[in-house]
């Protein structure tokens, strides 16, 4: 680094170091929570005490295990442990509570489907008629827009309950 922009370099360490802001809440009459840090609008509100902020730490990642033929990997310990009072599920609810929801996402695909079929069918019918009614395609464009947009909503749900059916364990 040269030595012209050390100045400003340590100009704007030492600034940085001064940056300090009061946060100030406050609630309306109807209990409505609103955050400000201008004193001017902050009038009957409260400062709250926010203390420095920590950058967060990096975390190391765990070190991969080597790959035995035939032998299980060891479970990974989770990054906080579960209370020992919290509640735990048997294998066989947790399996009952995993079918119940693959057939409910299996019925909503389903449904998902028949209104994804309906919604091009629709389309299809509006572009078949598009030529003899109208004569402006501005016009022609603004009355497909709400049929492609139906059809694209569906087919988003359709994406979506895939991809959520292929994250099931």
């Amino acid at each position: 680094m040269s030595k012209r922009y050390l100045p400003a370099v340590l100009l704007f360490t030492a600034a940085s170091h001064c940056a300090h802001a009061e946060i100030y809440e406050c609630v309306d009459q109807s209990g409505n929570k609103r955050f400000t840090n201008i004193a001017a609008e902050a009038k009957g509100c409260r400062v709250l005490n926010v203390g420095p902020v920590a950058p967060p730490t990096p975390t190391a990642p765990a070190a991969a295990a080597p790959a035995t033929a035939g032998k299980a990997s060891p479970a990974r310990p989770s990054a906080t442990p579960t209370p020992a009072n919290f509640p735990r599920v048997d294998a066989q609810t947790q399996n009952s509570r995993d079918n119940d929801r693959r057939r409910i996402l299996e019925n909503e695909l389903g449904n998902e489907q028949k209104l994804l079929d309906q919604a091009r069918k629709e389309l299809a019918a509006q572009e078949a008629t598009r030529l003899g009614d109208e004569r402006n395609y501005q016009r022609l464009l603004d009355r497909l827009e709400p049929f492609k947009k139906k059809v694209k909503l569906h087919e988003d749900n359709v994406a979506n309950l895939r991809r959520e059916m292929a994250n099931m364990r």
